[in-house]
């Protein structure tokens, strides 16, 4: 098994830092004990593990006919649907397995974290210089694993948690930002003059009891023709 070229990749990966078997074992749905048997070379990965543990590493997997594919795209789990105005129960609880859907890897940000959401309704269909429509799916990356290296800054396109009720009910959205002295403003770019920016002053907290948070960075909008 330890002769295996793909096991011996990821048992290197996992010694590198910022790298963890139980972090492995969370994004392939696998029980850390899996991980164990794999680090001691009575485990191999999976064919469809493969790309999943390649998006997490960082790195493609040695020269084996699963190099290319994998170089070239990775699996992004479809979180859900953004919908401007509308605030739904969050359900921390749900067991429902993910969508997942193969996307090229984001050069840019090879190491964090994504996630896409199908946008639902026309909060973002006067986006310049090319709207996001209804039906439309925007590739993200977690904000929070790049803040270190993108400043919060006018015109950028971003998915916005705004929860309220002590954190049980959440809207999530798309938005633009325009950056003040004073305020940040995240704006719909829509002809429906019901879609209203949200401000966040200073410390970023609603005086209302609405927390609002950027959760996403947009790096991509896909949409396709139905068969």
């Amino acid at each position: 098994m330890l002769e295996d070229p793909i096991l011996a990749w990821a048992i290197e990966n996992l010694k590198k830092p910022g790298r963890s078997q139980s972090e492995l074992a969370r994004r392939l749905g696998v029980h850390p004990s899996a991980i164990n048997k794999l680090v001691a070379g009575k485990r191999g990965l999976k064919t469809h593990e493969i790309p999943i543990a390649a998006e997490y590493f960082g790195e493609a997997p040695p020269d084996t006919e699963l190099r290319l594919s994998t170089a070239q795209s990775a699996p992004v789990i479809v979180a859900g649907k953004v919908a401007a105005g509308v605030f739904l129960e969050a359900d921390d609880m749900d067991q429902t397995a993910p969508e997942r859907v193969w996307e090229p890897v984001d050069v840019r940000f090879p190491n964090a974290r994504r996630m896409a959401f199908d946008v639902d309704g026309d909060s973002m269909n006067d986006l310049k210089p090319r709207p996001i429509m209804d039906g439309d799916r925007v590739i993200c990356v977690s904000f929070e694993d790049v803040a270190h290296e993108v400043k919060v800054r006018d015109g950028l396109i971003v998915v916005v948690e705004r929860t309220r009720d002590g954190g049980h009910t959440r809207e999530w959205s798309v938005k633009q930002i325009e950056l003040y002295e004073d305020r940040t403003e995240f704006h719909p770019r829509s002809t429906n003059t019901k879609h209203k920016p949200i401000v966040v002053v200073r410390d970023a907290q609603a005086d209302d009891g609405v927390r609002v948070e950027i959760i996403g960075l947009v790096r991509a909008v896909r949409n396709e023709f139905p068969i």
